[in-house]
Parts: structure tokens; C-alpha cells; sequence
């Protein structure tokens, strides 16, 4: 039999029996109550009546008071007759009164008045009698009939908490076991339920699935230790340096080239702490101080390591691979580890640096060829020289554009290998905020004259002198009041604003040309990056520059920029 008929069966039977004992209780009561309302109502009151007309008797009936009392007593006794012959003796006494009120000295009608009275108590009283048996007959009955059916209530509840608990249980209980053997890897591991019930069809089909486990695992087996051999094969085989953790730091693997420049030996790592052997391992202790517990994000670092290899100085990019996986069966993920990657960029950094001095070399020898043309020009625009005609003014003008620009780019260049290098030259002093901004403004006034831009300015009162170094941040900040002065209309406004905020000086430069869309944004800052179709031509070294003089300085620099609504380049400095 199925367990959900079983306990439909059982439970229903029960909840059967058990409204039945209510009802039965319940109409038993009822009797009862009524049995005990009618002696109550008919036969007390009655008495009651009986004993207080016998009271007045035995006062001076003659009186006006006495004999009111006994009318009421009788009034109400003619109204509460429930008795088979009670009316006839309460008419008896009501005569008998009305003779004795005539004759209120006759001890005769005295005698048949109480005779009356005495004869309706005795009524009342074989009354009670018989309706007090009637009431114990009922509670009999009531107390029989309920101890049936709690017997019976008892009996099946007994039933089901004998049995229907093992019934489930048990079966539950030893699948819960089989299942932890086969979670154990156990995959011979059988339920035997011979019962047809749901755990019957449980039981066979937990047999299929082991008996699939099984084949499954025998079959795998040989391949998986072939793809593990595999695996560590290719790991081996990586140039990159490679090391695996556990969630306790425990190092699991490491391929030959980590071993290399690390100098340390498979058997002295393997299965070993690496917080332990970091503590005589430089290069280790130094990977290790990256690995933070509950970080979900791989952990690339912003500078290439330095490391002696090769019998050389060798770089490497260092990255952290936090590894986590969601267990079959749960829903939160579990850290089970990292993976350190160090990536060899040994070769990039070479062609790095030659690309750094080459640019370096050549930005100097075009400085002097450059500066001579510009020398040229000047001369050439003297009139003791010769008079020249218009179109000579034009070209003149043009050479001149040209040679401005291709010195604007060769000194960027100039920064950038400084920068790239290292060697930025910085004289960081106590400086006047106002002075930077003045050296620059003077810097872009024929510039903004030529597109009558007007240039607003707005400070606060009392500026405090910050840490920089003057000649590098007025360059930023010309930098970027040239940039705002080329994406502006003719006859617009440009904005400068200085303003202190938590012991900083914030300069902000604020155009209202076409404005920076939100996907570019992250992006201005990157070298040589250009905003697709922009009009104006440049390197698009410019704000990398400006990015790393000011964070040279200790500074920050971003950009909040709305879409055809312009742009607001802001750059802070320490005071």
C-alpha cells in the first residue's frame, strides 16, 4: 500500500472518530444541561415557594404584610406548575387559603393549608428524585459512549505512532546512509526496499543512478588520470611561472619555470605551506602579500616585477586568479584557492625602452632643426630683409602653424620618455595657486583672443599654497585650457574655478563645446587616444601627460563630461 494512502487512511480514521467524540460529548452535554435546568427551574422554584408560605403560616397570617407575602408565594407557585397532580393540589391550597383567610382563627384549615403546601413539596421532591435519575442514566450513558470512542481514537493514534514513523523513518534513514556512500565514492552501494510504496520506486531508482555511477566511474577513470597526467604536462610546459593554492595557502602545483626563479626545489614546496616558506623566500613573501582572504576578482598588479633571471634583470606581470565554485547541489559559490600567474615581459620592457630612447633621441635632434626654421621665419618676417607680398604672408604664416605644432609634439614626446623613463624632473615646493593660474591665463590669452572666448574666473578668497611643482602644473593647466579653447565656439565661455575642499585645491576648467560621451570618458587619459571623429588633430599624449605630472605631484585628475552639453577637466593638489 502506497505511504500517502496509508496515512490518508490512518489520519482521516482518526480526524473521523475524533469530530465524532466531539459531537457525541457535545449532545451528552446538552441533555445534561437540560435535566439539570429543568430541576433548577420547575422543581426549586417550587420548593422555594412551598418553604415560604409555610414561613408565613407560622407568623400572624391576619397580618396585612404576612398575608401579602403568602398571596405572592401563591401567584407564583399557580404559575410554575410542571408536574403531573400539581395543579390539582395548588387549587387545593389556593381553596383552602381563601377558607382560611375567613376563618383565619379555624386551626383546621391552619392544618389543611401546611397538609397542601406539604403535599406540593412531596411532589416536587419525587420530581427531582426522578429527574436526578434521568440525568445520572444520561451521564452514564455520556461517559459510556465516550470512553468507546477515545478508546477507539487512542487505538488508532497508538497505531500510527508505532508504526507510521519507522515506516518513514527508517526507509529515510537508510537511504540518507546509502546516499553518503555514494557521496563518499562507494558507487556499490544498494537500497533494498521490498515494499511497492514510494520508497520502493525511491529505492529502485536510487539503484539505477548507483549502478550508472559505478559504470560511469570505472570507465572515467583511466582518462581522468591521463588528462590530469595532461594537464600537468602543459603546465610544466608554460614559459609563464605558474603556482596553485589551496583555500589554506598550501601550495598544490608549481611548474618547472616557477621552481626556476624562485629557486626552490618540488620537494621542499609541494604540499607545503607557502606562508611558511615565504618566511625565507624574498619572492614568494613578496607574491603572498597580494593574497587577501574573501577577494572574488582576479588581482593584476600595476607595476611588472623585477626579478633577476636569466642572468639578467627579467619583468613580469603578476596576476591572482581567484578560483571558486558553486558544489553540486548548493547555490553559494566556495573559494577553494588562487592561481599566481607571472606573465614574462622581459622582451615588451626592451622594446619598451628602445622605443623610450629612440623617441628621446629623435625628439632632440628634430628640437634644433625645428628651432632654426623658427628662427628663420622671424627673420624672414622682418621687412630690413625684403618686402614680401601677401601669398609669401600666408606661407610664412603657415610654416610657422606647423612649426609651433611640431614643437608642441616634440616637447610631449620629450614628457613622455621622461615620464616612461622615470625621470621626471619635479621641483616640489610651496605654491601659489593664483600664480599658476595667472602664468596661464597669460599662456592661452592670444589664443582665446583669436576665437573671442571670454575666460571667467572664479576662486575662492584666501587660497592655501599647495605641494607642487609650478612648472608642471601650469603646463596641465594650460593643457587643458588649450584643449578647452579648441573644442569651444567662436565668441563662447570658459570657465575657471579654484576652490579649496578638505585641505585640497581643486582647479577645474569647464567649456561648453560638444562634450565627451559617457564611453569615452574612462579612455581620455590613455595614450595616444583620440575621440573617433574629432576635428582636431594631436598625438593624444596630451592628457596622459597631464595624468601622470599630476599624479607625480600627489594629485588626482578626471573629467566629468555631459554629451553636446561640454566637458569639465578638474585636477586636485595637496596643500
Amino acid at each position: 500500500m502506497k505511504i500517502k494512502v496509508k496515512l490518508t487512511l490512518g489520519v482521516g480514521l482518526l480526524f473521523l472518530f475524533i469530530i465524532f467524540l466531539s459531537v457525541l460529548a457535545t449532545v451528552y452535554i446538552n441533555a445534561l444541561n437540560k435535566d439539570t435546568q429543568n430541576i433548577l427551574v420547575a422543581n426549586y422554584n417550587t420548593l422555594d415557594y412551598s418553604r415560604s408560605m409555610l414561613i408565613a403560616l407560622d407568623e400572624d397570617i391576619t397580618h396585612p404584610e404576612v398575608l401579602s407575602k403568602f398571596t405572592g408565594h401563591l401567584k407564583n407557585q399557580q404559575n410554575n406548575i410542571t408536574e403531573i397532580g400539581e395543579k390539582e393540589l395548588t387549587e387545593k391550597l389556593s381553596l383552602d387559603f381563601e377558607r382560611l383567610k375567613l376563618h383565619p382563627k379555624d386551626s383546621l384549615l391552619f392544618i389543611a393549608v401546611r397538609t397542601d403546601l406539604t403535599d406540593i413539596m412531596l411532589l416536587n421532591m419525587q420530581a427531582i428524585q426522578r429527574k436526578s435519575n434521568i440525568a445520572k442514566l444520561t451521564a452514564k450513558n455520556a461517559t459510556l459512549w465516550i470512553a468507546i470512542t477515545g478508546a477507539i481514537c487512542f487505538i488508532i493514534a497508538f497505531t500510527l505512532l508505532i508504526n507510521l514513523p519507522g515506516n518513514i523513518a527508517n526507509p529515510i534513514k537508510e537511504l540518507t546512509e546509502s546516499i553518503k556512500q555514494i557521496a563518499a565514492k562507494n558507487y556499490k552501494e544498494r537500497v533494498h526496499f521490498e515494499s511497492h510504496n514510494e520508497f520502493g520506486e525511491l529505492a529502485a531508482a536510487f539503484n539505477v543512478m548507483a549502478q550508472k555511477l559505478e559504470e560511469y566511474d570505472n570507465s572515467k577513470l583511466a582518462k581522468l588520470l591521463f588528462e590530469k597526467r595532461r594537464i600537468e604536462t602543459l603546465i610544466n610546459n608554460m614559459h609563464d611561472p605558474v603556482i596553485g593554492l589551496d583555500e589554506n595557502k598550501n601550495i598544490l602545483f608549481a611548474n618547472e619555470e616557477a621552481f626556476r626563479i624562485t629557486g626552490l626545489k618540488p620537494d621542499d614546496v609541494i604540499g607545503k605551506n607557502a606562508t611558511e616558506i615565504a618566511l625565507s623566500n624574498d619572492l614568494l613573501r613578496h607574491l603572498m602579500l597580494d593574497i587577501l582572504p574573501g577577494s572574488s576578482e582576479h588581482k593584476l598588479s600595476e607595476k611588472p616585477l623585477k626579478i633577476y633571471a636569466d642572468n639578467k634583470e627579467s619583468y613580469f606581470d603578476k596576476e591572482i586568479i581567484d578560483i571558486s565554485i558553486t558544489p553540486t547541489g548548493e547555490q553559494v559559490s566556495k573559494h577553494i584557492g588562487h592561481v599566481i600567474v607571472l606573465r614574462n615581459i622581459t622582451a615588451f620592457k626592451e622594446l619598451d625602452f628602445a622605443k623610450t630612447n629612440f623617441i628621446a633621441t629623435i625628439s632632440h635632434e628634430l628640437k634644433t632643426p625645428i628651432s632654426t626654421i623658427k628662427a628663420s621665419i622671424q627673420l624672414l618676417e622682418k621687412e630690413n630683409i625684403g618686402k614680401i607680398n601677401e601669398e609669401q604672408k600666408l606661407l610664412i604664416e603657415s610654416i610657422k602653424e606647423d612649426s609651433n605644432r611640431l614643437l608642441k609634439i616634440i616637447a610631449e614626446l620629450l614628457n613622455l620618455s621622461q615620464v616612461e623613463t622615470g625621470n621626471i624632473q619635479l621641483s616640489i615646493i610651496q605654491s601659489d595657486p593664483n600664480q599658476i593660474l595667472q602664468y596661464s591665463l597669460e599662456a592661452v590669452k592670444t589664443q582665446a583672443d583669436q576665437k573671442k572666448i571670454s575666460l571667467t574666473v572664479l576662486k575662492d578668497l584666501n587660497l592655501p599654497l599647495v605641494k607642487a611643482d609650478t612648472e608642471k602644473a601650469s603646463w596641465v593647466l594650460i593643457n587643458l585650457l588649450t584643449n578647452a579653447i579648441h573644442y569651444s565656439d567662436v565668441k563662447s565661455d570658459i570657465t575657471i574655478e579654484l576652490k579649496e575642499i578638505d585641505h585640497q585645491v581643486l582647479f577645474s576648467v569647464r567649456d561648453f563645446g560638444q562634450g565627451i560621451e559617457s564611453k569615452y570618458q574612462d579612455k581620455i587619459f590613455d595614450r595616444y587616444f583620440q575621440i573617433p571623429g574629432s576635428s582636431i588633430s594631436g598625438t593624444g599624449l596630451g592628457l596622459a601627460i597631464c595624468k601622470e605630472f599630476i599624479e607625480a605631484q600627489g594629485g588626482k585628475i578626471w573629467v566629468e563630461s555631459e554629451y553636446r552639453e561640454g566637458s569639465k577637466f578638474i585636477f586636485s593638489l595637496s596643500t
